[in-house]
Parts: C-alpha cells; structure tokens; sequence
C-alpha cells in the first residue's frame, strides 16, 4: 500500500524544486525497517527524488535544514513529533523557507 502526500515549497524552497510549489508523491506506507513511514523517510525520499538541486540547503543528517518551517495539515511539526510523525495518506506537508538574503 502506498500514500499520496501533498508537498508544497514556498519562500524560495521551490528554487530547489524546478520552481514548482506544489508536488503531489506517493511513498510507501511502511518503510524499510517495517514500520509505519514517518516524516524522516519522506524527507530522505524528497531528497532522492523530488529535490532538483543543492540538497545542502534542503537537508543536514536525516532532517531539514534549520531555517526551514515544516508544517504537517497546517500545524508545527513540533506538534506532530518532528521525524517520529507518521504519515497518513492525503496528509500536507509545507516547506517554507524562514532564511532571505539582503
């Protein structure tokens, strides 16, 4: 079984991403560990195969950069649990950029 996630980049994150803002994937719903896929899987996935370039201004280790707002359906992944959020299928994960030049 898979899931359908809705990604979404904005505050130049879409720079990274071909200009698109908007990106529907489907992951599979459980990951290699034979667990339930979490956000770490998702962003591991997304820098795979998603991610068009400069993958150090999107990830460090097995997460985003700081510097980077993640919201999971419009919440704080704080409040989700961070990596550990497992996903559910047709979930909204946003990747806002906080970081601007001047």
């Amino acid at each position: 079984m898979s899931l359908k996630i809705n990604l979404q980049f904005s505050g130049g994150m879409e720079l990274l991403f071909n200009n698109e803002k908007e990106k529907v994937v489907e992951i599979g719903a459980v990951n290699a560990k034979g667990q339930p896929t979490n956000l770490e899987d998702l962003i591991a996935y997304i820098k795979e195969n998603v991610l068009a370039e400069r993958p150090e201004l999107f990830v460090s280790g097995n997460t985003v950069r700081p510097g980077i707002l993640v919201l999971v359906n419009d919440a704080d992944w704080e409040l989700e649990g961070e990596l550990e959020y497992q996903l559910q299928n047709n979930d909204e994960i946003v990747f806002i950029s906080t970081l601007h030049g001047g």
